[in-house]
C-alpha cells in the first residue's frame, strides 16, 4: 500500500487521499440525495403551512424531518459510513448544520413577511427554495470534513 505525507504531517495510506473521481462521486451522490432531501422539505413545509398557518414552525419541523432523512442517506450513500458506531454524533453534528440551515431559512421567511407580507405559499415556498440551495455547497463541506471526515478505520468508511 502506498503512503505519503497529509496535510497535517501525518502518514497517510493513498486510499485515505481523497482523489478528484472519489469527490465528483460524492458531490452527485449527495446532489442527488440533496435533490431528494429538498423535495421532501419543500412538501413537508407546504403541507405543515396549510396545518397549522404559520410559516416559521411550518418551516422548522419540515427542515428537521429533511435534516433526518438526508444525514442518514448521506451518511450510507455518499461518505459510505456503515454501522451505529458514532450514529448518534453524526446526527447530532448534523444538528448543527440543521441550525444553519434554518437560520438561513428563517430570515428569508422573515424578510418575506417584511417586504411582501401578501406574498403567496408559492412564493414563499420558492423562497426557501432559494436559501437552501444557497446552504447547501456548505453542508456538503461540513458534512466531508467534519461530520464524516475519515479518520482511520477502513476505506468502505472513508470517503467511498
Amino acid at each position: 500500500m502506498a503512503y505519503e505525507q497529509g496535510a497535517t504531517g501525518a502518514v497517510e495510506s493513498a486510499a485515505d487521499v481523497p482523489t478528484p473521481h472519489r469527490i465528483s462521486g460524492q458531490v452527485w451522490r449527495f446532489a442527488v440525495i440533496g435533490g431528494m432531501s429538498t423535495v421532501l422539505h419543500l412538501a413537508l413545509y407546504w403541507v405543515f403551512k396549510q396545518w397549522w398557518h404559520h410559516d416559521q414552525i411550518a418551516n422548522f419541523v419540515a427542515l428537521l424531518i429533511a435534516t433526518v432523512f438526508n444525514t442518514g442517506l448521506n451518511r450510507a450513500w455518499t461518505f459510505r459510513v456503515r454501522g451505529a458506531e458514532q450514529l448518534v454524533s453524526h446526527h447530532g453534528q448534523a444538528l448543527v448544520i440543521f441550525a444553519i440551515t434554518w437560520v438561513a431559512t428563517a430570515l428569508a421567511l422573515q424578510c418575506v413577511s417584511w417586504w411582501w407580507p401578501t406574498a403567496s405559499d408559492t412564493a414563499r415556498t420558492g423562497i426557501i427554495l432559494v436559501a437552501n440551495a444557497l446552504s447547501t455547497a456548505a453542508r456538503f463541506f461540513a458534512m466531508r470534513m467534519w461530520i464524516f471526515r475519515h479518520t482511520g478505520g477502513s476505506p468502505a468508511q472513508g470517503s467511498g
